[in-house]
């Protein structure tokens, strides 16, 4: 007691008015911000009962949570130039497809049709049939390729990712970059203000000293101090001349390349694209570009094959591939494998990937296989997958062992439960840190990119992923998952009820926060 008076005696005197007067009228003032938080913006009931919860256990600071977290209320102010500068490229993309649908149909892709119209006419996702995919799920080697790739470029280089860090991997990248701007190659780097706040700023002046253009997507107020912690931009792409795509899950940093003793090895899953399909990721780069730094480069059709040297449009001599043979794909829309690149974020009226999600669940008649990091899926995702598993389709999760966000990891647990509880099957990866982001159905269809099986991915995010309509690349992709299962530890139905007080109650509880994470 002598301890809090000595402690309320150091408060000025008129601080502490102020906060006596809070407590003594605290009720009317939870009255007032619950009210605020009810009426600030529509959301999801779930997430309005679970702030008003978090206002009733913290009175105030709850409130303060609230607006770091939850800033929804700014959202269509944020995004209206985004979102008007999205849907104007939508019509152009649209006309890029003759024929539209009806060649894949003809390989057995009918009852996709839907989903590719969809796709097209929502968020102008250009089906494009000419492209090859090569897989990577060891960080060594995609920047092995990456790095190749980037010192062969001719024209261009532009480079996107959440997480940049100034550690050994971009060190192995900024000699090339440098070495590429100097012969002449545009090099244009944009990361987010969240995921970059450990890069030092010199790192940044150093690179625009030698000509290499930098931005920052959504920078922080004051110095490093980051208060949007939702709407970040968790894309990774990068476009090579329009020649070479890359998007998947890999940031730069030392852990990705299996080199940080918290997490072992990273298992992840990224694609390099040739083909037409780069254009579509070019184009997604430079709307988020124009938004950051506001250049726009629709001014120039080399960027998106509409002349120059490189791209899909070069001849194939000029092509400087490995072995003798021609990085450049002609721009047909058949003989290859079809890919629709897709986006979603808040600035977008669509949840585009996770109705992707949805419809493949929907379709599958004999498996799903699902691999990633965070599982805390809304109601109309774990519907589906339920009712697929209740209808006799094979369902399997994968996760990981090791946590990063502990929240998240034990929402996601309790989530396995309800899967388990209607025979789907759940594995827990265990040889290090499982962060592919994917899913795969019956062999045919596959969706990977940037986005987790989770509401931020959903809703809070800036993502892209890639929708792949072919067999073999979709069975490659499976092989992989089959093979990533002798390193796992499948959670079975007994097993689960066996689990502790302690994590029930940590699921419990993490569940409860599942609308916030």
């Amino acid at each position: 007691m002598e301890l809090l008076l000595a402690v309320l005696a150091g408060i000025p005197g008129q601080i502490l008015q102020v906060w006596l007067w809070m407590m003594e009228h605290l009720l009317y003032i939870n009255l007032f911000l619950s009210v605020a938080i009810v009426f600030f913006q529509r959301r999801d009931p779930k997430a309005v009962w679970t702030w008003l919860l978090a206002l009733y256990f913290v009175p105030i600071f709850g409130f303060l949570l609230y607006l770091l977290l939850c800033q929804d209320f700014r959202k269509n102010r944020m995004f209206r130039v985004k979102e008007v500068e999205d849907r104007l490229r939508c019509p152009a993309r649209a006309q890029y497809i003759p024929d539209r649908t009806a060649w894949l149909c003809g390989r057995g892709y009918q009852d996709y049709e839907k989903l590719m119209l969809y796709n097209l006419e929502t968020s102008g996702a250009v089906l494009t049939g000419d492209n090859q995919v090569d897989i990577f799920t060891d960080g060594e080697k995609k920047f092995d390729d990456l790095i190749y790739e980037m010192e062969h470029a001719r024209e261009y280089i532009h480079i996107q990712y959440y997480i940049i860090k100034n550690d050994e991997v971009f060190g192995r990248m900024i000699p090339v970059l440098k070495k590429k701007a100097g012969e002449g190659v545009e090099v244009r780097i944009l990361y987010d203000g969240m995921g970059g706040r450990f890069m030092p700023k010199r790192v940044w002046k150093d690179l625009n000293a030698w000509g290499i253009r930098t931005g920052e997507f959504f920078p922080a107020f004051l110095g490093r101090l980051q208060l949007r912690v939702n709407y970040r931009n968790h894309r990774k792409i990068v476009i090579i001349d329009g020649r070479a795509g890359y998007v998947g899950g890999f940031n730069v940093g030392r852990e990705y390349i299996s080199r940080d003793p918290k997490f072992g090895y990273w298992r992840d899953t990224h694609l390099k694209i040739r083909g037409s399909a780069v254009y579509s990721l070019q184009i997604r780069f430079a709307l988020d570009w124009n938004y950051a730094v506001k250049e726009n480069l629709f001014m120039e059709g080399r960027y998106f094959g509409l002349g120059g040297k490189s791209g899909a449009g070069a001849p194939a001599e000029e092509a400087d591939g490995r072995d003798g043979a021609s990085p450049y794909i002609p721009c047909s829309l058949k003989g290859g494998v079809a890919v629709q690149i897709i986006s979603s974020g808040p600035d977008a009226s669509n949840r585009q990937i996770r109705n992707n999600y949805l419809q493949l669940f929907n379709k599958a008649k004999h498996h799903i296989y699902i691999q990633t990091p965070y599982f805390v899926p809304d109601d109309a995702v774990l519907s589906a997958l339920k009712m697929a598993a209740e209808s006799g389709v094979d369902v399997r999760l994968m996760i990981p062992c090791k946590p990063d966000h502990p929240f998240v990891y034990w929402a996601s647990y309790s989530y396995v439960g309800d899967l388990l509880a209607v025979g789907a099957r759940c594995y827990i990866y265990t040889d290090g840190f499982l962060h592919a982001k994917g899913v795969m159905t019956d062999g045919l269809v596959s969706c990977f990119g940037t986005a987790n099986m989770d509401i931020r991915s959903f809703e809070l995010n800036f993502e892209v992923n890639a929708t792949i309509f072919d067999a073999e690349t979709t069975r490659r992709l499976e092989d992989t998952f089959l093979q990533d299962l002798a390193r796992c530890r499948e959670v079975t139905k007994e097993l689960y009820g066996q689990r502790s007080l302690w994590i029930r109650f940590k699921e419990q509880c993490s569940r409860l926060l599942s609308p916030l994470l």
